[in-house]
């Protein structure tokens, strides 16, 4: 793996840390859940042979440190920080962008707001749960999570929320099912120092982000919303399904299920970059 070159971008009310490599058009990575750039290690190389590929941790996570520690978060300021890094990374020429679970918030966010400076946004599986018939259940998720972190801490608090975000019915996870790759675990320190602020302040706010569908629908053609094949009737799974519905497009399958960019990284990134692709060259 090339190692990618970094660099520290001032924010308002952050420092964003980032990380690039490859060369050609740019492609922003944007992390979802508790994850940083490192989230994107299985497939950044894959995608550097064509791409610009830049990678970030968000504000809050990591080595991006807010200035006010216990400052609330809204999407908007997440996507301007994306918006802020294609302006520093493309100047001029709007740029292709992924984003995974919350970070797929973002980027919808981007695309809606700042349309210009992007050419194509694939999400993969968004949790916009507001978007659903059941969207209380998922409010009575998030504030059971809340409650959770506050009287018993992190760790509790991820077990409530990695259960809701399961299909009714599906047991949790062996030990064995969710053994990490060498490059996963590496990384998993930060992650777990990351939970308190993701699950305090990230999930709130985003879970709570309602999508702005008649802007999506007139800018359709540059969203693809991508679904795990394997996660079929888990609410992220179902969120994307739907909103894909709502704005006139057809979900797109990715291999593994939520997580399948950590679990089947060289299939993902395939699948990624075709997807990336301008429509003639996949013709």
């Amino acid at each position: 793996m090339s190692a990618p070159v970094t660099g520290c971008l001032r924010v308002p009310g952050a420092s964003l840390h980032h990380e690039v490599r490859g060369r050609g058009p740019l492609l922003l990575l944007i992390p979802g859940g508790a994850g940083d750039a490192a989230s994107y290690d299985g497939v950044a190389d894959a995608l550097a042979a064509e791409y610009t590929v830049a990678a970030y941790d968000p504000r809050g996570m990591s080595r991006s440190p807010l200035d006010d520690p216990g400052a609330g978060q809204r999407v908007a300021d997440h996507a301007d920080d994306a918006r802020r890094l294609l302006d520093l990374l493309s100047p001029g020429e709007p740029a292709r962008v992924f984003g995974a679970s919350s970070g797929a918030i973002t980027a919808l966010h981007l695309l809606t707001a700042h349309p210009d400076r992007v050419a194509r946004v694939v999400a993969h599986e968004p949790p916009v749960v507001e978007v659903l018939p059941d969207a209380a259940a998922h409010r009575a998720l998030v504030a059971r999570v809340q409650e959770t972190l506050r009287a018993r801490g992190p760790m509790p608090a991820m077990t409530e929320f990695a259960a809701g975000l399961r299909k009714d019915g599906d047991p949790a996870p062996s030990q064995a099912a969710v053994t990490l790759p060498p490059q996963a675990a590496a990384r998993a320190g930060r992650t777990m120092a990351n939970l308190p602020y993701f699950l305090g302040r990230i999930v709130p706010a985003f879970m709570s982000y309602a999508p702005d569908l008649h802007r999506l629908r007139d800018l359709a053609d540059r969203l693809v919303l991508a679904c795990g094949e394997d996660a079929h009737g888990e609410p992220p799974h179902r969120a994307a399904a739907f909103l894909a519905d709502r704005v006139g497009t057809a979900p797109a399958p990715f291999p593994g299920g939520h997580v399948g960019l950590t679990t089947h990284p060289e299939e993902f990134a395939a699948t990624l970059a075709g997807h990336l692709a301008d429509p003639a060259a996949r013709d």
